[in-house]
């Protein structure tokens, strides 16, 4: 248990970390953080499969075929209802926009309404994956989230401070969306460990949620600035190094 609660310190501070960073470098380029990340992207899209789909199968036994493709769809369909359901904002767009007016706040804070929501299931995902009892799978999954999550904290700061939001209640709200992570990566790893016979669906489900974030979010972002070739080399590498990792580890 204590574990799994440093690992969701970790996951939910990475968070806090790339809000830090933020702070320290307000005028990040899109080249830059699309390619930061792109290389994320890749990272979460081999977690979900070698972390968290895989493993479904193979705990499903004789179904584990069939739970884990229903798994990976309710998980998709969760976030989609979620996505029709919650208001909120995909991206922050445009480059003239009035920052101190209140309809640019509203816009950024629905942004960051974004952000929450899909950091839950994520946090979700981290915790799911120590039901497996495969450590290195978990940390795999944690770490992958968590280096998803350093260029997310970065890219919310600035418009939140352009819109006129203090920096005070910019690094609470930033901080908000790396506790709700937190709060997501305790309730998987209890929901497993109090039914395990729930393990390879919450494994496959949790695997659809980041798939459908990296193939719904973190991909189109990344491919609307102009830098899709080098967007997409960082993916593969991001892929490339946890297919490496996991060789070595697990």
């Amino acid at each position: 248990m204590n574990l799994v609660m440093v690992t969701a310190l970790g996951v939910g501070g990475a968070t806090v970390l790339g809000a830090l960073i933020g702070f320290i470098f307000k005028n990040l380029s899109h080249k830059f953080s699309d390619v930061i990340l792109s290389f994320a992207a890749g990272v979460m899209l081999a977690a979900s499969i070698l972390g968290l789909v895989l493993p479904s199968i193979e705990y499903g036994g004789k179904y584990g075929l069939i739970i884990a493709v229903a798994g990976i769809f309710v998980g998709a369909v969760s976030l989609t209802l979620i996505d029709k359901l919650v208001p909120h904002l995909h991206q922050i767009v445009g480059t003239d926009l009035e920052y101190h007016s209140e309809t640019n706040v509203d816009k950024v804070l629905l942004f960051v309404i974004a952000i929450a929501i899909h950091n839950f299931p994520e946090g979700i995902a981290a915790g799911v994956g120590f039901g497996s009892g495969n450590v290195n799978h978990a940390f795999m999954i944690a770490g992958g989230i968590a280096i998803q999550n350093i260029p997310e904290g970065m890219v919310i700061i600035a418009p939140m401070l352009a819109a006129g939001i203090s920096p005070l209640k910019t690094f609470i709200l930033a901080a908000i969306t790396g506790v709700v992570e937190v709060l997501g990566t305790l309730l998987g790893f209890y929901a497993v460990s109090v039914a395990t016979v729930i393990l390879p669906f919450a494994l496959a489900f949790a695997g659809g949620t980041m798939l459908y974030v990296v193939s719904d979010e973190m991909i189109p972002e990344t491919h609307s600035h102009g830098v899709q070739r080098g967007a997409t080399y960082a993916l593969l590498l991001g892929f490339c190094f946890m297919l490496i990792s996991d060789y070595y580890l697990g």
